[in-house]
């Protein structure tokens, strides 16, 4: 879509596609030329701070609770699945070094604090790292938990859990695996890329998150699409339409192209080892089939899928799918302040919100609402009274952040994307001018776009900003 123009205006410029893939992939690697890399589990070192102490007296924590916190973190690693957690105690600096060269170079650590100074007696090899650091403290068990918030106040990448709740733990590791998961990460763009430019440039994403970025040739796709399985297009249209509440605008051809065009991109992933896809000109699909049914297969999996080539959106989703095992439902925003209200809109939508083993909620079968109702995307009914998350990582330096609730979704939509939700916020008005929070600049869609994840994860965002050297703006 060209910056100043709308969807349907992007459908009937003549040869734009073609202008922009020449003028934004200048830097890009090709997908075939990119063998994927091999992928590893997360490596964390975890270090027990100087040694337990009487459970009836003193400031620490005790051997029972240190044998809690073990069997904790070994049920974390076995349910999370790709974290390798390297455990150990340090009562100095000797004992920590050790304890990082078994890790790895750069590894984040998990620091749980056992006595009075044993954080500051073990911490220096970790500061002096830069190693990202999430320090639990259980209460009464030191007075070194004034410390973290200060360090991470200088600059080192450091947030503190001080919490007698031990789940904490667990949301110690999934923030602190999301680095080295980003650092093994491979993302498809077909392209153009937009968004901030930092966001949109390869290298700099490379640099500032360790995560790789390919580009996908049209033909090359074009191709696959005329070899897929006619059973596996039928089937996934089967699908679709058996488990749909209703078929409003979409005839069978438009499912069987919308069915075609998800296996291909499910079978692209596959065969590129890829974790992320971004299609940069999706408005154009039309003729294909459009990639709708294709990005809700794939986030209903676990694989973040940006529309419109949104780089911001979609590592955005990468992030906290790593982080919390969520999709996300990446849209377009507008403002109702009778009922300090925002709502969320585009036409496509995870229909597994919780996660890949979570529900899928209802959902009606649509045509793209932009294009005279062709093609066959889902309209996709969330729950009123959900807690949500709205967010967008922008110049891969900033979040925008706030939270909300849904108060409405409709039965069918008449207006606007198809699947919509409007949320009530703290104040939709002072939301309304701080929208990009005063640093956000760029064309229509890297402003308008946000990206919604059920549940409230404000105060985790806010500890992964601080592992990752991010600035937060709450927006609303």
């Amino acid at each position: 879509m060209c910056e100043h123009c709308n969807r349907r205006e992007f459908l009937e410029v003549s040869g734009l596609g073609s202008l922009l893939l020449t003028s934004f992939t200048g830097s890009y690697v090709w997908a075939q030329e990119s063998p994927p890399r091999k992928r590893e589990k997360a490596k964390i070192c975890v270090i027990f701070a100087g040694n337990p102490g009487p459970a009836d007296r003193g400031w620490n924590m005790d051997a029972q609770q240190m044998e809690t916190a073990r069997s904790c973190l070994e049920e974390i690693q076995q349910r999370l699945g790709n974290v390798e957690l390297v455990i150990g105690q340090s009562r100095g600096p000797e004992e920590t070094t050790a304890l990082l060269e078994r890790t790895g170079p750069g590894c984040p650590v998990l620091i749980l604090n056992m006595h009075i100074g044993a954080l500051l007696r073990m911490i220096e090899p970790v500061l002096k790292g830069g190693h990202p650091t999430v320090v639990f403290s259980l209460p009464a068990s030191g007075h070194d938990w004034m410390y973290p918030p200060r360090w991470q106040r200088e600059g080192h990448p450091m947030t503190l859990l001080a919490s007698s709740d031990w789940s904490e733990l667990e949301r110690a590791i999934r923030l602190l695996r999301v680095i080295p998961l980003l650092q093994q990460t491979r993302i498809l763009l077909f392209p153009p890329a937009r968004g901030t430019p930092p966001a949109c440039s390869p290298e700099q994403v490379k640099a500032r998150l360790g995560a790789e970025v390919v580009a996908v040739q049209h033909e090359r796709f074009d191709e696959m699409l005329t070899k897929v399985d006619e059973g596996l297009v039928q089937a996934e249209a089967e699908r679709w339409t058996k488990n749909a509440k209703a078929i409003i605008e979409p005839t069978q051809e438009d499912i069987l192209k919308a069915a075609r065009v998800s296996i291909a991109l499910q079978q692209l992933m596959e065969e590129e080892q890829a974790d992320a896809l971004a299609v940069g000109t999706c408005m154009g699909w039309l003729s294909r089939g459009f990639p709708c049914l294709g990005f809700t297969r794939l986030r209903d999996k676990g694989l973040p899928a940006a529309c419109e080539g949104d780089m911001d959106s979609l590592l955005t989703m990468v992030i906290m799918q790593y982080a919390f095992d969520l999709p996300g439902f990446q849209g377009n925003a507008t403002f109702d302040t009778a009922k300090n209200a925002v709502w969320t809109a585009h036409c496509t939508a995870p229909l597994k919100m919780n996660g890949a083993n979570g529900p899928e909620y209802p959902y009606l079968l649509r045509g793209h609402s932009e294009v005279g109702g062709s093609g066959c995307v889902p309209e996709v009914q969330y729950p009123v009274g959900q807690s949500v998350t709205r967010m967008k990582l922008i110049n891969l330096d900033t979040i925008l952040l706030s939270t909300a609730e849904i108060i409405e979704v409709p039965e069918k939509s008449v207006r606007a994307c198809r699947s919509q939700i409007v949320t009530r916020v703290k104040d939709a008005a002072k939301m309304m001018f701080n929208w990009g929070g005063g640093v956000l600049e760029g064309d229509m869609m890297t402003l308008l776009h946000r990206v919604v994840f059920f549940g409230d994860h404000a105060q985790s965002v806010r500890h992964l900003a601080h592992l990752m050297k991010f600035n937060v703006i709450e927006e609303g």
